[in-house]
């Protein structure tokens, strides 16, 4: 059963910066912002740790109360857009996509009461 989510998306942008740092990498940054197309996505740039300076830029998007759909929207190494099929892009990119489904995991009691 398909459950909208009922939660505005300024509460879950703040539910997520509050609950995403417990979950992060020592010395990895983040920000969220919603995203302005759509009320039930968030955009998340996470800044990787490291000399390569790799930052990441995601969609997590609500499809129901309890399940997020996260993509890939572009990585830069150093400032500037890198390939995203590089080895050390791809397992940056599954980290951080792990990170985003705890969260939504761990918020499921806003997101789904």
């Amino acid at each position: 059963m398909n459950r909208q989510l009922q939660l505005d998306q300024q509460s879950l942008v703040s539910a997520w910066q509050e609950r995403l740092p417990a979950l992060m990498e020592d010395g990895d940054s983040f920000s969220v912002q919603g995203d302005a197309a759509d009320p039930n996505s968030l955009l998340i740039h996470f800044n990787a740790a490291g000399r390569q300076a790799y930052s990441l830029d995601f969609r997590c998007t609500y499809v129901d109360s309890r399940e997020v759909a996260v993509s890939l929207i572009d990585a830069e190494e150093a400032g500037r857009h890198t390939d995203e099929r590089a080895d050390a892009v791809q397992l940056l990119a599954q980290q951080y996509t792990r990170q985003i489904h705890e969260c939504a995991q761990a918020l499921q009691e806003l997101t789904n009461p």
